[in-house]
C-alpha cells in the first residue's frame, strides 16, 4: 500500500512538474532505499529461522507466506522504484559523470545481486530443497550492509 502511494505520488509530481521536483525524486529515492534495504535485512533473518524449522511443519509454512510477502510485497517494489529514481537522479544531476557515481552504481548492482539471490532463495525454501545452514545465511545477512555502509559514503562523501 505505501508503495502503491509513492508511485501515485510520482505520477503527481511528474504531472505537475513543481520548481522542487528534484527535492521530492531525492526523497522518494530514499523511502524507497530503506524500504529495499529493510527487506533485505530481514530476509536472511527468516531464512536463518526458516533453516531450523522442520520441512513441511506449519512453522515452515508460516516462513514460507512471510518470506514470499516480503519479496513480493515490498522488496521488488521497493527495488524497482529505488533503480528508476536513482537512475533519474542519476542522469538528471550528474549526467551520469564522476568516479563516484560510477562505483555506487557497482555497488548497487552487486546489492541488486544479492536480491537476485534471495529471490531464488525463497523459491528453494517454498520447494523445501535448501541445501545451507544457517551459518551461510547469517554471513549473507551482512553484505547488503556492508554495501549500504559503502554506498551511503560515497553518496555523502564523494571522495572521488
Amino acid at each position: 500500500m505505501a508503495l502503491s502511494l509513492i508511485a501515485a505520488l510520482l505520477i503527481g509530481l511528474f504531472a505537475w512538474q513543481p520548481e522542487d521536483l528534484y527535492l521530492w525524486i531525492k526523497a522518494l529515492h530514499i523511502v524507497a532505499v530503506i524500504s529495499w534495504m529493510a527487506g533485505l535485512l530481514y530476509m536472511p533473518r527468516l531464512f536463518i529461522y526458516h533453516t531450523d524449522a522442520e520441512p513441511g511443519s506449519a512453522q515452515s509454512e508460516t516462513f514460507k507466506m512471510m518470506e514470499q510477502r516480503l519479496l513480493k510485497v515490498i522488496m521488488n517494489p521497493a527495488m524497482m522504484i529505488t533503480w528508476v529514481l536513482g537512475l533519474y537522479l542519476a542522469w538528471d544531476l550528474y549526467g551520469f559523470r564522476g568516479g563516484w557515481l560510477h562505483a555506487k552504481l557497482l555497488l548497487v548492482v552487486l546489492l541488486t545481486l544479492i536480491h537476485v539471490h534471495f529471490s531464488r532463495a525463497v523459491e528453494v525454501f517454498k520447494r523445501d530443497e535448501n541445501r545451507r545452514g544457517a551459518r551461510y545465511w547469517r554471513v549473507m545477512n551482512e553484505a547488503p550492509t556492508l554495501l549500504m555502509i559503502l554506498i551511503v559514503i560515497l553518496v555523502v562523501v564523494k571522495p572521488f
